[in-house]
Formats: structure tokens, sequence, C-alpha cells
């Protein structure tokens, strides 16, 4: 069957159709709406029972709702010039084949019909509940927000032409309510209009279905938005367990955290004893050289495990803030000078030899002595220990703007790139192996430079040694 060819319409039709109001043409649509949905539902039921006879005529109902339809889209909508040979196509195609009734598919998601229509509730409810999903429904807006508040629905497909709250409201709030706002929304209406579709889609809604709706293209949507929905509800689950995994891990590191703090209190005050005991034996009769020996082993041994114990107790307390810097006027040459004497004893073994080089106009700075004097021992101390046998170079100088910068540099076997950052992180220092082991001097150091609002880095190639340095401001940030 071919369709005749069409005038354009005549001035009164044209008339007609600028009087005619969207809720009209919605009217006139729905019921035309209705009867193409029931004899697809129809058509379907009786191919499974191969009335072929049924689902001829059946087909002719369907194919005569559609031709109505287009009459309507070509006289009293827009943009429908070929909607009535759309029309002839699609009945000479139906004329001409029997189909297979769909096999249902697994529930795959519970969704939520709203229209103020019971028959287009019913015909959609059907539709849906035959492609294997879950299906409630709402006669109004109110209704539809009172139901997703009880429920968890993977879809909602939503009229706009409603009483009362028009689908238009009804997605506003959907998207403005942050419980609701990840359901995907399918809007669907009797009028195809592009203006209404951008408006819904900038509205937030995830798809726009005109009716009569294409089985096939309906089914292909709803999938689509349900997986767009199942990715968020993943998403959504595996960022609630990252939070409880990382609350867990905070709980047990703060419970780490203060059993060591517990353990390193409690371990000073006896560790304290046992030193002046030892130191207080010399005192009370004579010992010969092996004794001597021993005690020097013994209380070397107990300043270096109370050194580590200090050295801990104010990388906590730097780390937390609780460390109020001592600051006072120093001299960059005074506090070199007093840091290499400190440790010039672990150069005696006459293979390392300890070389100075102070800028003779540094200006006074402002900063706590104790800390920065820790800071150069602890790197001196690492330049000797890494150097068997070389030089090791102890700066001080005018640093990039208003700085005074310290540097140390060996003539040892080198830092691998890959372990500058970890060398500074608690715990975490180079052993002559050039392996990570344990420590906390370099972790001091840079806490130390940071309160100060300096920065420490460090520059390494293998086997030819490193360099260590650090700029302090000259005057208090």
């Amino acid at each position: 069957m071919t369709a005749a060819p069409r005038s354009e319409p005549d001035a009164p039709i044209a008339s007609v159709r600028s009087r005619l109001s969207p809720k009209l043409l919605h009217d006139l649509r729905s019921p035309l709406n209705q009867i193409i949905g029931y004899s697809e539902l129809l058509v379907e039921e009786a191919a499974g029972e191969r009335a072929e006879g049924l689902v001829r005529d059946l087909q002719k109902i369907r194919a005569a709702g559609h031709r109505m339809l287009a009459i309507i889209d070509q006289n009293f909508t827009s943009g429908a010039r070929s909607a009535l040979a759309v029309a002839d196509e699609d009945e000479t195609r139906l004329s001409g084949s029997i189909p297979v009734r769909p096999r249902p598919a697994v529930a795959s998601g519970l969704l939520l019909v709203v229209d103020d229509d019971a028959t287009n509730r019913d015909v959609l409810s059907r539709r849906l509940k035959r492609h294997g999903h879950g299906v409630e429904t709402a006669s109004c807006g109110a209704e539809a927000l009172r139901l997703l508040s009880e429920a968890a629905f993977d879809v909602v497909l939503l009229d706009i032409m409603m009483p009362d709250m028009d689908g238009y409201e009804v997605l506003r709030r959907i998207k403005a309510d942050e419980r609701l706002q990840h359901i995907p929304v399918i809007m669907i209406s009797a009028l195809n209009e592009v203006q209404s579709v951008v408006r819904c889609i900038e509205a937030g809604a995830d798809d726009y279905l005109a009716k009569p709706f294409n089985p096939t293209l309906l089914k292909a949507r709803i999938g689509a938005c349900l997986e767009k929905k199942r990715g968020r509800d993943r998403e959504s689950a595996l960022f609630e367990e990252l939070q409880r995994n990382y609350k867990q891990l905070e709980e047990v590191e703060k419970l780490r955290d203060d059993m060591r703090n517990m353990i390193v209190h409690d371990l000073r005050t006896p560790l304290t004893a046992v030193i002046v005991g030892v130191e207080m034996l010399g005192k009370y009769g004579a010992l010969n050289e092996r004794q001597h020996d021993m005690m020097a082993i013994a209380l070397g041994g107990g300043r270096t495990l109370l050194g580590m114990i200090n050295d801990l107790l104010d990388v906590e307390k730097m780390e937390s803030g609780s460390t109020q810097l001592k600051y006072e006027e120093l001299s960059a040459a005074e506090l070199l000078a007093g840091a290499v004497e400190q440790v010039a004893s672990l150069a005696e073994n006459g293979q390392t030899v300890l070389v100075t080089d102070i800028a003779s106009d540094l200006p006074l700075f402002r900063g706590d002595q104790n800390k920065l004097s820790r800071t150069l021992v602890n790197l001196i101390a690492n330049a000797i220990k890494f150097t068997r046998a070389g030089t090791v170079t102890i700066s001080a100088s005018h640093g990039d703007g208003e700085t005074i910068r310290f540097e140390v540099r060996d003539t040892g076997k080198g830092i691998p790139s890959e372990a500058f950052e970890r060398i500074f992180e608690k715990f975490g220092q180079l052993d002559s192996r050039n392996t990570v082991g344990t420590g906390l001097g370099l972790a001091f150091c840079k806490l130390a430079v940071e309160a100060h609002g300096g920065h420490i880095k460090v520059e390494s190639t293998p086997d030819a040694g490193s360099t260590f340095s650090f700029t302090i401001p000259l005057t208090r940030p």
C-alpha cells in the first residue's frame, strides 16, 4: 500500500494547527498510543501461539494506529512531512511477517513508571515486565517522590504532561535530592518536540522517549540506563569500602603510634638509670683496662639508644605540630663549628678528612640552635659513615633570596636516585649496602628544616658521592 503524494496544508488547516495546544495534541495522541501498545503486546502473545490470522489482523490495527498518528503529525505538528509514508511502509512491512515472541530476560532492575493515565501505566508496565524488570507505578509526581524515598529504584520513566506537578518539576526535585540524583530518569511524552527534548536533557534527564514506544528501542535505552546506574553503584560501593578501610587504617595507625609512644616514654626512664649507673661504676673502685672498655661500650650503646628514643619523640612532636621552635640569633660559622666538633671523633680513623668552607660575609640569622645543630650533626655523621676513605666538606654560604645555605658533601658510594624520597621518610635511611633500612636521622632533618620554613634536598651520583643541602630563611617565617 503506497501513500499518495500530499500537498502542503491549506490556510484553514494551518490556522487550526496554530490554535491547537500541546495539551490537546497530547490528548489526541494518547488513545492511539494505547491502541498501538496493546496491539503490540497482543501480537507477541498471538505469535507465540502461532495464530497467524490473528497476528495479521492485530498488525493491521497497529499499522492503522500509526497511520492515524501520522495524519495528526502531518496536519497539526511541524516537521512531519514524511510521517504518512513511514506509516505506509510500516504497514507493508508488518503485513508480510509474523514476529517471534521474545524470550523474557532475567529481571535486571526495579523501574518506576510515572504517568497520570492508568492505561498508559498498564501498557508500559506490561511491556517492561515482559522484558524481565520489576515495575512499580505512580499516578502523579507527589506519589512518585514518595515511592522514590521508600525504595531503591534503578530507573524512572517519567511522563511530562501531568496535572498538579508536571514531569519537569518532578525531574528537578529528583536531581536536587542528593539521595536520588544518581537514579537515571527517562522522560516520556506523547509529543516528540525538539524543545521538550532539549529542556529535559538540560535539566538532567538521561534520555527521552516519544510515544508510541518502539519495543527494541525502549529495551535498549533502559538497558543503557541500567548499566550507567550499576556503574555508579559500583563506584559508590568502592568509595564506601575505601572510606571504611581508610578509617580502619587510621585507627590502627593511631593505636600503633599510641603504643609506640607509651613504650618509648617508659623506656627512657630506666635507660637513663642504666646509663647513670654505668657511669658511676668508675667512682666505686679502680677498673682494669678490659673493664673500662666494656663500660665504654655499654655507655656508647645506651647513649645511642637514648638518642634514638629522643629522636623518635621529637619526630612525633614535629609531625603533630606540637613542637615550638626556640628562636634566637645564630651565627652560621659557630653553628657549623659546633656540629663538626661533635662528630670529629667519628673521622679519627685517619681515612676520612673533614673540610669546612664558610663564607666570610654571612649575616646572623634567627633559628632554633638545638634543632639546626642536630640537623648538621646527623648529616655530617651520615657522610662520614658512608665515606670509608675520602673527604667530607661542610659549607655555609648565601642561598637564593634571603636565605643561608648549608651543605654537606662527601666522596662516598653515592645514593641511588630511586631512594631520594624514601631516605627522608620516618624509619627510612640508606645503609652501607645501599638498601633502605630503619632510622630517624634524615626524617628529623627534614622536619626541622621545614619547621624553619626552609627546604632540604639531596643530589648524588653512584660511586661519586652525595651532597645534602638545606636552606634557612634569615628571618623567622
